[in-house]
């Protein structure tokens, strides 16, 4: 598979460093999705007739990349969705945004409503029809001229959610063009990446604990001593 990096694979799941750019399962635009993409994997490599199951337990936004699991049992699927609603399951991420947060770390909670047709969340009221709690942690790593790096771990997980919330305090993620009117150009990826992923295995019960970098090397990553807040391993740990 182009692209896609897969860093741990048993009977039941498969954890993979998701491409930014690539939707996670097929949307409007009918590109390759992230999802296909695996199954066709699975079939090719096991000999499958027919199509391969995968449970999709959660997902990224299309410019987002970073670690994902996906299940490879129905079984797998339930246990890890089960994780996600009683917060076992913990999504951490890093992200550049543009100037510095008025409070080094805080707990940002919203409601959110997202406007389908035009695939655009906002702030909304606890009060209005289809708006959802959002609420997120975040840390100031580091500021560099006019950006800073954020760690940030989500305590829920809504769609567009750290974009939304960090724009909402005049912070939004650096190449962010719907959110943070950002005048980057077009090509430039959003620095917005999932670093880690922790969970219990859904048959083990063994913490497994994932982590991975944002392509350091590229712009505004690379103004930023990612060293200094991240180990270089992916690792399966044992508590």
């Amino acid at each position: 598979m182009e692209n896609v990096n897969i860093i741990f694979e048993d009977n039941h799941l498969l954890v993979v460093i998701k491409p930014q750019n690539i939707p996670v399962q097929l949307d409007e635009s009918q590109d390759k999705d992230l999802l296909t993409m695996l199954k066709e994997y699975l079939v090719e490599k096991y000999n499958k007739p027919g199509n391969a199951y995968l449970g999709l337990v959660h997902r990224l936004d299309r410019p987002t990349g970073g670690v994902m699991v996906f299940a490879k049992t129905s079984k797998a699927a339930e246990r890890l969705s089960e994780q996600i609603r009683t917060g076992v399951f913990e999504k951490t991420y890093l992200t550049v945004v543009k100037g510095e947060p008025r409070n080094k770390q805080a707990r940002l909670t919203n409601y959110l409503k997202k406007d389908e047709k035009n695939n655009k969340v906002e702030i909304a009221t606890q009060l209005e029809t289809g708006s959802k709690l959002a609420v997120l942690d975040y840390k100031t790593l580091q500021t560099e001229g006019d950006c800073s790096l954020v760690k940030v771990n989500l305590q829920t997980g809504r769609s567009h959610q750290i974009r939304v919330q960090m724009a909402n305090i005049g912070c939004p993620v650096y190449g962010d063009m719907k959110y943070g009117k950002d005048t980057q150009k077009a090509t430039t990826k959003m620095a917005l990446w999932a670093t880690d992923l922790k969970f219990n295995h859904p048959i083990t019960k063994q913490r497994l604990s994932f982590r991975v970098y944002p392509p350091k090397q590229d712009k505004p990553w690379s103004n930023f001593d990612l060293e200094k807040f991240l180990d270089t391993k992916s690792s399966i740990e044992t508590y």
